[in-house]
Formats: C-alpha cells, sequence, structure tokens
C-alpha cells in the first residue's frame, strides 16, 4: 500500500501520462481533491515528489471551526461550517475505501484562559461565537477539573466548545493514499504510467495550454500530464508554476509554525481527553490527544527568515528554540503534567497564508484583455472568457487546510461537474489580481454565474 512520502522515481524524461483529472500537490487538499474526482468517476492522478511531507506533516488536525472563528474572519465561518458538517461522512467513507482509520475523533475542545486578562479575551471571542450562532458553553473551574483533572488549578476558566473536532493529517494522508489505489486494484481502472495508478513521483514545472484552455502540466522531469482539468493544489509553490494566467496575482506567504509531539507515560494516561485550547498571557496554545498515548502541543505563528521556504522535504522547516521553550512553558501553565512527559520530535513547517487569510479557491475568472498583449514570459495569455478552461486553483488555506479537506474536495468536484455555488465567491483565486479581474466578476450577471466551463 503506499504510504506519505513514498516515492518510486520521476516519470522517464519525454514520458506522457493521460489523465481526466491532474492535481498538483500532495498534501491533504491535493489528496482529498484527488479521492473526490476519482469517486465521482474521473481517473486522476496527484503529482507530488514527497506526498504528504509540507504542511500536512506538521499540522495538529484540529478541526475547529468555532474555535477558529477570527476578528473579521466571518466570511471563512461558513466554509469552515460546511466542512465540519462533512467530516463524519468523509471520514467515514474514507476508512471504509482505505480499510484503516484516519484518526477522526470526536471529542470536545476545552477553551482554557491562564488569568484574568485571558478569561476577558476568551469571553469577548465567546461574544463574537454566539452572535454568530456557534455553540461555547462556559464551565466552572471545578466542572473542567473534572473533566480534566490535570488541569492546573490556578486557571482562570474554561469554556465547552462541542463541536469542535481532531483529525489525525498523518494517517488521514496516508488513509487517502490507500484509497485512491485500493480503488485503481478494485477497478483496474488506474491511469498508466502512474505509480500504484495514480501517484507521479516527480515536481510540477508549469501548466500546458491548448487552444486557449490548460491541458495539463509540464513536469520537471521532462515528463508530460495531459488532462481535462488540472488542479493547483501545491500550497505556496503554486506561483512558481510557469504558464499561469497573465495577471493572475497569487499573494501567498509562508507563515512558520512549530509543533511538537510528546508520548504520555502510562501512569499519566490520558494526559487529557478533549483538546485543550488555551490562552496564557495572550498567546495561544494547544494541547491535542492521540489515540496512541501521544499529545501534539503547538503552535507558534512566525513570519521570519529562520526555515523559509515552504517546509517541504526533510531539511526544510527550521525549528525555532524559542518557539518549542514557548509552546513546552506555556502548555505546563494549563497542564503541569506535561513536564513529565518525553519529546518525541520538533517539527515546523511553513503554511500558505494570503492576506485575509482565506483560501483561494476556484475557477480563475478573466476578463478580455487589448487586443495583440502578449503573455509575460512563463505566463498564457487568455482573453474574451469568463473562466479559464480546464484550471482550478485550491491553495492558501493556511491554519484551515485539514478542516476544510472535504469541503474543498467537494467544491473542486462540482467545478469539475459544471456547477459554481454563489456562497464560494469570496475565495476566488483571482481576488488580489488587478481590478480588471474584480469588474469581470462583479458584471457577472445570474444567467452567467451557473456557467459549465
Amino acid at each position: 500500500m503506499p504510504d506519505v512520502h513514498a516515492v518510486t522515481g520521476p516519470c522517464p524524461s519525454g514520458s506522457t501520462i493521460t489523465a481526466d483529472v491532474a492535481v498538483i500537490g500532495g498534501g491533504s487538499i491535493g489528496h482529498g481533491i484527488a479521492w473526490e474526482a476519482r469517486r465521482s468517476g474521473r481517473s486522476v492522478v496527484v503529482i507530488d515528489d514527497a506526498p504528504g511531507s509540507g504542511a500536512s506533516w506538521a499540522a495538529a488536525g484540529m478541526l475547529a471551526p468555532v474555535s477558529e472563528l477570527h476578528y473579521q474572519e466571518e466570511d471563512l465561518l461558513e466554509l469552515m461550517l460546511e466542512a465540519s458538517a462533512r467530516w463524519p461522512g468523509f471520514a467515514a467513507d474514507l476508512a471504509a475505501a482505505a480499510g484503516s482509520d484516519p484518526g477522526y475523533l470526536t471529542t470536545p475542545t476545552l477553551a482554557v484562559g491562564a488569568d484574568a486578562a485571558d478569561r476577558q479575551a476568551l469571553l469577548d471571542l465567546r461574544a463574537v461565537q454566539r452572535a454568530n450562532g456557534l455553540t461555547v458553553e462556559p464551565l466552572t473551574i471545578r466542572e473542567a477539573r473534572r473533566r480534566e483533572p490535570l488541569l492546573s488549578p490556578g486557571i482562570a476558566c474554561a469554556l465547552d466548545t462541542p463541536a469542535d473536532h481532531q483529525v489525525d493529517p498523518r494517517l488521514l494522508v496516508a488513509c487517502l493514499r490507500r484509497a485512491l489505489a485500493g480503488d485503481v486494484r478494485s477497478t483496474g481502472s488506474g491511469v498508466a504510467g502512474a505509480a500504484d495508478g495514480f501517484a507521479v513521483p516527480d515536481k510540477a514545472a508549469g501548466l500546458l495550454w491548448q487552444d486557449g484552455a490548460v491541458a495539463g502540466v509540464a513536469l520537471e522531469g521532462g515528463g508530460t500530464v495531459l488532462a481535462g482539468e488540472t488542479v493547483v493544489a501545491n500550497g505556496l509553490h503554486a506561483p512558481e508554476l510557469t504558464g499561469l494566467p497573465i495577471d493572475l496575482h497569487l499573494p501567498l506567504r509562508p507563515v512558520q509554525g512549530d509543533i511538537l509531539r510528546l508520548a504520555v507515560p502510562a501512569h499519566l494516561r490520558p494526559l487529557v481527553t478533549s483538546t485543550v485550547r488555551g490562552l496564557v498571557r495572550g498567546v495561544p496554545v494547544y494541547i491535542v490527544p492521540r489515540r496512541d498515548g501521544t499529545v501534539v502541543i503547538g503552535a507558534t505563528q512566525r513570519e521570519d527568515a529562520l526555515g523559509s521556504g515552504s517546509g517541504r522535504g526533510s531539511s526544510a522547516g527550521a525549528v525555532s528554540a524559542g518557539g518549542v521553550y514557548q509552546l513546552l512553558r506555556d502548555a505546563q501553565v494549563l497542564v503541569p503534567a506535561v513536564a513529565e512527559l518525553e519529546l518525541l520530535e520538533c517539527t515546523a513547517r511553513a503554511r500558505p497564508g494570503t492576506p485575509d487569510n482565506a483560501p483561494l479557491l476556484g475557477r480563475v475568472s478573466l476578463p478580455g484583455g487589448p487586443v495583440g498583449r502578449q503573455p509575460a514570459p512563463g505566463r498564457s495569455g487568455l482573453q474574451g472568457s469568463r473562466h479559464v478552461q480546464g484550471l482550478i486553483i485550491a491553495t492558501g488555506f493556511f491554519r484551515h487546510g485539514i478542516l476544510l479537506t472535504p469541503a474543498a474536495a467537494a467544491i473542486c468536484r462540482e467545478l469539475m461537474d459544471g456547477t459554481e455555488d454563489p456562497r464560494w465567491a469570496p475565495f476566488n483565486p483571482g481576488r488580489f489580481s488587478p481590478a480588471p479581474f474584480r469588474m469581470a466578476e462583479a458584471a457577472a450577471t445570474p444567467s452567467n454565474t451557473q456557467e459549465t466551463a
């Protein structure tokens, strides 16, 4: 069975692979989209030379639309709630298809404040959450410690968030790969030339065009993937692709995060049964329990030169010493027994952030350009079309990539089917591009918003 990081070597130079759908990027988003497309009856390949080794490898896997509601990010809430509602069915179907557990747990989340200022900050956030129809209920310290006996008696507040759950991202990606390979074996309909019938262990160099539409992917190793639909889901690497539509601006920035994995000794198990999300002197920290007796503690958020780049591969993603110290210090304020755990792993990866912290998700809308305008080097121009045919963008998920996987997969499959849900228009990948992109979207009439791409 295929697993995370499994690589069998690039496609031979000059070789051509043909599929209905080519997904660039092998994280949870890319694999989720590929699996959804495969379930719709399409042949699919996933292009990545180190699948599952980027942001998905480091993610804690909190499925937290309530806790992740941030001020001035209310537009994102509907998408997060849509994804959260899809998770039970998505996880059940995936477990059945893969024959293994993706680590989906419906245990609740506790929000905990260390001091009076932290309590006020959490209560202020609760007011916003309640105004948006979300359930967050205060607990007394005694009630909280009855549920989680190892919580510090010195915490200032605790709030119950029953709708926020978790999944293990490493198990999730492995299960998605098993499901893709298993479907290929059971149906005998794998893509010729692809490992396990779906995997292309190479990097994408750029998009290929034919007759004004995206027609596939040029690989760094010299091979070619031809596809009716190409999905760009390779995180921070998306803007590096050649052949992107002219004037399309994908403003992605790397937001580094340090995360720790620790083993809980037998006499302390379970350390906690709920996910604990805390504020300690205004700084967030979380503790996520796993079924295997480990916990995940994270996550710092920094935009510095340390470990700059995408965070792909074993040599990328430098861990901050200060970040590790901060996480252990603050986690011990909330759960003092953290000091007795065994530190197994320190990991850092960069998440792809956007200016509004919302994803770039959908087809690319383009207006007609001046006659005779030439594309910039390495880019392809397209004039007079509402959508770039054969192209879907799915990147910029920042801290929400794991949560949004089922929703992103469903949205991309609907776009392939010719359906565009107006609820997701705020996430159009051209929204940061020059004014003609935005004007073209605003000028769209109801009759053409359901246009078949």
